[in-house]
């Protein structure tokens, strides 16, 4: 189950990758720091139920992240 989470970071780190290119600084920041957020976690060798509740509540708080955002922060036009 580590490994998936080595495979997390890798995206996210591909992501960031091309949010930098594309000079959205803040997102490829963002999308940084959850790389090595991952690859920690999968390096860890923590219980597969462990892995399951971590992501869980990333999901959670990634969800409401991005629904406040997009409901209170952002601007339609």
């Amino acid at each position: 189950m580590g490994r998936m989470y080595r495979v997390l970071g890798f995206w996210t780190l591909m992501i960031g990758l091309m949010s930098l290119a594309g000079d959205m600084i803040p997102m490829a920041l963002i999308f940084f720091a959850q790389s090595v957020m991952f690859v920690i976690l999968g390096y860890l060798k923590l219980s597969e139920r462990t892995y399951i509740i971590l992501f869980w509540a990333y999901m959670v708080i990634a969800f409401s992240g991005f629904t406040y955002w997009s409901v209170f922060k952002l601007t339609v036009v």
